[in-house]
């Protein structure tokens, strides 16, 4: 259920070749109005993959769909078109958010070290004049023992942490639901967001966007964070506080990576698109390009192992819905 255009970039022919090993393959492209062919298509459908621009499916949908019994979902989060009915009548539903995961990890990881070397807002003077006042602008560059503050242990949280024990960093978290023992294998962990802000040099969003989690990064946040502080946003952009944080940026040397806003995209005469504090990016943290291939690769090994009787590696329960992305 993607467009056929999504199907290739997302499938590879030789992962289609495994998955035609394995399953009575329907490569059509099917949606809620789709024609006879199609119904008669998900009339047969035993697995459903899904992919971004999936319809919702609900009851209704399901009534076209007797035989289902799995969807795999190869995207991120689930909660825009699966409704409650699917674990209601025990389909099994699976996401290949841990592979989305993965790039959106790299980018941050990246964007943590070049804002510590100084390569993204190089507005310090010339190198040639601060030589000779004696000052060299780079002093204070570099990674070297910088904290960097994650904000939510999801599955990125929990990557770029992995990604982050490589460094010779200092790691702190911030997540309600995580014990001293979750988190000893990063770092520390702090009791409050405010905590946290006030010690780190870099500050990196990764929850899950909730009612209770928007706009979490507000003013008083934002005042918390030291001189010099980088502000990363790579989950949503309802967790930050935009018009708090123009204000923050304006009254002090405070700087932002932004992959994610709201609205997306944000207007064109939006202070955040020109401001020289910011780099904003159009949300390509995720998977972009080549990546998507390794999310069509998760699909077929989740139809594999669904085949084979085996557990699935990322199966979505209706109990993680509260508290995922």
């Amino acid at each position: 259920m993607q467009s056929e255009e999504l199907r290739d970039a997302l499938f590879a022919p030789d992962t289609i070749a495994r998955l035609e090993q394995i399953v009575d393959l329907d490569r059509r492209v099917v949606d809620d109005d789709g024609d006879a062919r199609s119904r008669a298509a998900l009339a047969e459908a035993e697995i459903l993959i899904t992919s971004w621009g999936a319809p919702r499916i609900d009851a209704a949908f399901l009534k076209q769909m007797p035989r289902l019994r799995a969807v795999i979902h190869s995207a991120g989060t689930v909660k825009h078109w699966a409704g409650p009915e699917l674990w209601e009548q025990g389909i099994v539903v699976s996401s290949a958010a841990t592979a989305n995961a993965q790039p959106v990890a790299e980018y941050t990881l990246a964007m943590i070290l070049l804002a510590g070397k100084r390569v993204l807002w190089p507005e310090a003077p010339s190198i040639g004049a601060a030589l000779a006042a004696g000052w060299h602008p780079l002093q204070d560059a570099g990674n070297f023992g910088r904290t960097v503050g994650i904000v939510g242990a999801s599955r990125t949280g929990r990557l770029v942490m992995d990604l982050l024990t490589g460094f010779d960093v200092n790691i702190v978290v911030y997540d309600p639901y995580l014990s001293d023992e979750d988190v000893a294998a990063w770092g520390t962990r702090t009791s409050s967001l405010e905590a946290l802000a006030e010690q780190v040099d870099v500050l990196s969003v990764h929850a899950p966007a909730l009612p209770s989690t928007r706009h979490m990064v507000n003013a008083q946040v934002l005042s918390l964070m030291q001189d010099g502080a980088v502000l990363i946003n790579t989950a949503r952009g309802s967790l930050v506080d935009h018009e708090a944080l123009v204000a923050e940026l304006d009254r002090r040397p405070l700087y932002a990576v932004l992959d994610v806003t709201a609205p997306e995209p944000l207007p064109s005469d939006h202070p955040l698109r020109s401001h020289p504090q910011v780099l904003l990016t159009p949300h390509i943290a995720g998977s972009v390009g080549n990546e998507l291939r390794r999310l069509g690769e998760y699909a077929v090994c989740e139809v594999e192992r669904l085949v084979a009787g085996s557990e699935l590696l990322n199966q979505i329960r209706w109990s993680d819905l509260p508290t995922s992305a």
